[in-house]
Parts: C-alpha cells; structure tokens; sequence
C-alpha cells in the first residue's frame, strides 16, 4: 500500500504493526525533515501512535501550552504536537487544529481488547482520507490506488457514484468510484472501539460566529478582514523546506501572492501556466507577468502544449485517483513547481468566500424574480416536495421526461443551483448509463436529493447558502480532491489559505454587500471589470495598498483551458480510442449508442468540451487505476 502512493511521500517511510492493527506512512518532509519526525510516531511509552498526512499550523503556539503542562518534546515537528495534543485533551483536540489533515491515532492506553482507533478529517476537506470494511477489517489510506494495493478492496464501480460522475464532473462525498468504499467526510471523525463504531461531525459551516463585525462600519470590517487573512498567511508560511505560490493573474492569487512576498525575506518563487496560440484567448499569464513583476517575484511561466497533455493525459488520469473533468491546469503548475519548491501556496477558496462565481449572482437574481412572482412560495414548497419524489424518477426515462426535469428545476432552489454547475443534467446522464446499471445508479433522481447533504447553511441569505454548497460541493469534490491528487503527485504540497477555519467564520460573518455589489450589473453577457461591478469588494479593497492601482480593472472570468482544441486536434487520437465501441462495450457501464452520439455530436461542433472529457476521463481513469496490477501480486 506505501509503495502505491510513495511520490506523496519520498523521502521516508514507516510501519508499526501489533495484532490489532497496521500502520503505514510514506512521508514528505515539510516541517522537522529530521528523523526525529519519522512516522508513524509514538508517545513516549509507546501507548498512543499517529500517522498523519497534512500540516497544523498553529502547533507552535499549541506546543508552548503543552510544555507548560508539562509535556515532553522529542522533535520539532508538528506532527508530535498533534499527537500529545490528542493525549491531553482526548477526541476534541481536532477543535483546536488549524491546518489541513487526515490522521489516524492508535491509542491501546486502556489495555488489551479494549484498544481504539480515530480516523478524522480537517473541517474543510483539504487533504483526503478513504476507508473501507472488508471481512470485519478496517481498511483506510489518502487513495485509492493504495487501498486496491491492499488486495482486500472489490474492483467494482459504485453506480450512484457513476451517476454523481457524470452529472457534476466529480464524485460527490462520501461516495468514492470503487463500490463500498467511502470518503471520511470533512469536519467528521470515526472512532472504532472493541464494542463501537462512530461516525461524529466535529466542525461544520456557521453564520456570524464573529457576533461583532456584521455591525461594524465597512472601513473596520476590511481592516479586521485583512488582519486576519495577513495573519493566516503568515501561520501556513512555516516550512524548513522551499516554499513558493501559485500565481494565475486573478484577484485572489494576487493578493495572496503580494501577502506572502511581504512577509519573506527573500523573493518568492511563483509559477503560472499559459498556451500556444491555440488557447490564446484564454490565456491570463500576461496578467501573472504583470503581478511578478511589480511584487518583484521569481516568476515560471509554464507553456503547456496540446502535445505535452497528450503525452501526460495517461499519467494525469492516474494521478487524479479518481476520475474528473478538472485537474489538468494543476497537473501542469505542480510539476513546475516542484522543480524549484516543495510547498506552494494557491489561491483556490477566494471565489466560494466572497461571492466570485457568476452562480452567486443567477441564484439571487433568480430569488429575487421568485419573491416577486404571482405564485404563492408555499405553493412552490408543495410543488417542489411532490416533484423531487423518488416516485418520479423512473418516469424521467419516458416521453414525459423532459417535463418532469422541468418541474423539477422550476421548484426548488436545489434543483436550480444544480444547474448552475452541471456536466450532463440528470435525463442525459440517465439516458447515459448502461440499462442494466440505471436501476442502482438512482437514475432519473433529482438533484435536489444529491445536494440537500450539502446544504449546511440553508438557513442563510442566498449569498451564504450558496457559499455553503460551493464550499461542500465543487470545492470540496472537485478542486481541493483534484489539486490535493495531482500535486502530490508530483510530490508537492499545496497549502490555502483562503480556506483557513478561522477565515471561513469571518467570511461567514460578513454582510452580503461587503461581497457584491450592483448586482443588477453583474448579471451582464458583456464582461465587466472588478471595478464597475463591486464583485468581491472587500477581498479588492484589502488589495488596493499590496497591487497596482488598476489591478481590479480586470473582467472576471474563470480559469479556462482549450480542451476543444486539444480534443480534436493532439488528443483526437486517444479521445476516439477511448471511446471507441469496442472499449464502451467491453465495459459495459455506459449505453454505447448515447456515448457514440455525445462523441459525433462535439466533433461536429454542437456540444462544448466537457461532456465529452468527462467520458474520455472515465475510461482511461479505468484502464490506469481499475484494470492496474495494486494488489494482484
């Protein structure tokens, strides 16, 4: 299982076994590359152990609490601390970290057959942690490759989560792709004793946990926002290794950028990633250049060609562990970045906190039409709670289907965010699949269903519940799993700060107009800059003393790449393979005459890159990882 995933951790590795249980690490050395933070790691009379995977980055801090309680230190790492921190305040430690993990902690202090394990996760999902039962053993890791190296997992796809594929591009938690494994959720611990087994969340999204600064002038709230976004930088800048950034060109890597040149003492390295003429249009390293240059950075500019991602699209599907429609653009950087650093700070977070999706401004703008609408919002309630049925779901494969996804979409504010952010919508995706996997896959549900787990905040203004989904849903399935994947890949880790628990609760605490601002202008087919919108306002105005006076003259616009291009052009060849009749029936998971369409359909011009990528990424994720030799000897 270590040798499966050895590039997350190449420089040490190590195992701790008893008759209870079996624990392995493969280790980047980030903090303390000593031996004395080797993994896994024991309290001092070998009664608790710990393998750990992430960074907490206040166990400076936590570490001076325990020392004058007493405590002992052996090394420097902040895996130690995490460990004696678990000794002295028992499962709830985890409510006091501040960083990105997935740990597991052996603890046999009450004495034979009454050992205990805890599994848990950071609040925000940012490093993975995959689990299985099998045969009455508990089978765990950070991927899937591991756990098929175990030789103890089934090799079956998980329908539902086929379904959940192709409808938004990722596979939404807890599911995972291979069929009875799960994905710990973020924010959740699960404790496995003798006589129990529980699953408890320990962190979940809030609503004005910062009770003062809702009523504080604008001026008070962008200085104590930037206050804490300066001091989050600085806590994840803790490294005995080279550490750089991400720069795209945005807002929000600019910023973050400029924080971290400040608070170094020596020029930081940043890597952007831009295109031959064929994504020219797309291209925003210029305005990656332009920040370099003015923050004085040591820039890399890394041109990616339609022939390196056909060169790379086999290593990149199996890098990403599980298949998905993103994860290329970070495939690229990383392997950039590695070659001059081993930690890299991006900017991902930024657009989910303060409002920087173009779905933030449809979804208010949609509600606002609806409060001004003639039919009444309990009438819509009943419309919505007798739509969304399961009753109705084997119906969305008839005639009538058609009309059902409408009803369904016109009913619910679920139903309408989903499509805010769809691949395939669910009749397609239905119609997609193998008739004889339609049944288990759920085909036809609404996605209603599938996004009502994620709504934590529903209780909120729209602006905050739809913070809430993008933070449980896009971010967490596609952006955080896919960038933790391919940079690790590559054996880098890639820290966020925008997604520190401390600025998740300020965002949360903020009014909606701190984050937008002429609404009515936003929701524009013309692009419109920063500026004459008022889109992210607070995150710009605590820029404007770290940027270039004109830096929110910039239209935003999405990170894009020219998959179009790449697939009927370099990647034709591999795209026709690999769904080809010949593979699609061999497989046996999708309807073969629906695929053949969508694949003639994007040759021809008539239906955009991602449907067809999400199918190509599905077979090859299939023949890299599902049809590998992890575990067969």
């Amino acid at each position: 299982m270590i040798a499966a995933m050895h590039y997350r951790g190449p420089d040490d590795r190590g195992m701790y076994r008893d008759s209870c249980v079996a624990l392995g690490v493969t280790r980047l050395a980030v903090v303390d590359v000593s031996q004395a933070g080797h993994q896994p790691m024991q309290n001092p009379d070998g009664k608790v152990w710990i393998a750990y995977n992430g960074e907490v980055y206040n166990f400076q801090r936590e570490r001076k609490i325990l020392e004058a309680k007493g405590y002992p230190f052996l090394s420097s790492s902040d895996t130690e601390v995490v460990l004696r921190m678990y000794e002295c305040y028992g499962d709830d430690f985890l409510l006091k970290l501040r960083g990105m993990f997935a740990l597991a902690i052996y603890d046999k202090r009450r004495g034979p057959s009454r050992e205990r394990l805890l599994l848990a996760r950071d609040q925000l999902g940012i490093k993975p942690l995959l689990f299985a039962w099998t045969g009455g053993t508990l089978i765990f890791a950070s991927e899937i490759k591991a756990l098929l190296a175990s030789g103890m997992i089934h090799r079956r796809i998980d329908p539902v989560a086929l379904r959940l594929l192709l409808t938004f591009g990722s596979v939404y938690q807890p599911r995972t792709m291979l069929e009875g494994t799960r994905m710990l959720l973020p924010g959740h611990r699960l404790i496995i004793e003798p006589d129990r087994e529980s699953l408890e969340r320990y962190w979940s999204l809030g609503i004005n946990r910062q009770l003062h600064l809702r009523k504080q002038p604008y001026e008070v709230m962008v200085e104590e926002m930037g206050r804490v976004l300066r001091k989050t930088v600085q806590s994840q800048l803790v490294s005995d290794v080279p550490l750089g950034a991400f720069l795209s060109g945005g807002v929000d890597s600019s910023i973050l950028v400029a924080l971290t040149a400040k608070a170094m003492s020596h020029r930081v390295k940043t890597f952007s990633v831009g295109f031959e003429q064929e994504g020219a249009e797309i291209d925003e390293s210029q305005d990656a250049q332009r920040v370099a240059d003015f923050l004085g950075t040591d820039h890399t500019h890394v041109l990616v060609k339609g022939t390196d991602v056909r060169d790379c699209i086999r290593d990149i599907a199996k890098a990403l562990d599980q298949p998905s429609v993103d994860g290329v653009n970070s495939y690229f950087v990383s392997l950039a970045a590695r070659q001059g650093v081993t930690v890299a700070m991006s900017g991902t977070g930024g657009d989910e906190l303060f409002a920087g999706y173009p779905w933030f401004i449809y979804m208010l703008l949609k509600q606002r039409q609806n409060s001004r609408g003639r039919i009444p919002t309990c009438f819509k309630s009943m419309a919505a709670n007798f739509t969304h049925s399961p009753l109705w779901d084997p119906f969305v494969l008839t005639r009538i289907g058609g009309r059902v996804e409408k009803a369904r979409r016109w009913s619910g504010f679920l139903s309408e965010y989903s499509y805010q952010y769809q691949i395939f919508d669910p009749l397609t995706t239905a119609r997609l699949l193998a008739p004889e996997l339609r049944g288990a896959a759920q085909a036809g549900r609404s996605a209603h269903h599938d996004l009502i787990v994620l709504d934590e905040l529903a209780g909120g203004s729209v602006i905050e519940r739809v913070t809430g989904l993008c933070l449980r849903g896009y971010t967490n399935n596609q952006l955080l799993r896919d960038i933790d994947a391919v940079s690790m890949a590559h054996s880098l880790e890639v820290r966020v700060p925008y997604l520190d628990v401390d600025m998740v609760d300020m965002a949360l605490s903020l009014p909606d107009q701190t984050k937008l601002g002429k609404v009515d202008i936003l929701f524009n087919p013309d692009q419109k800059t920063y500026r004459e919108t008022g889109a992210k306002r607070i995150l710009i105005d605590i820029g404007r003393s770290l940027l270039p006076a004109d830096f929110d003259r910039q239209a935003k616009r999405g990170f894009g790449m020219p998959f179009e291009a790449w697939l009927k052009g370099p990647l034709r060849d591999v795209f026709l393979d690999s769904l080809s009749e010949s593979n699609l029936t061999r497989r046996g998971l999708l309807d073969v005459q629906k695929v053949l369409d969508v694949r003639k359909r994007f040759l021809e011009g008539h239906l955009s890159w991602a449907q067809p990528w999400t199918l190509m990424m599905l077979e090859l994720w299939c023949q890299e990882v599902l049809d590998s030799p992890y575990g067969r000897g």
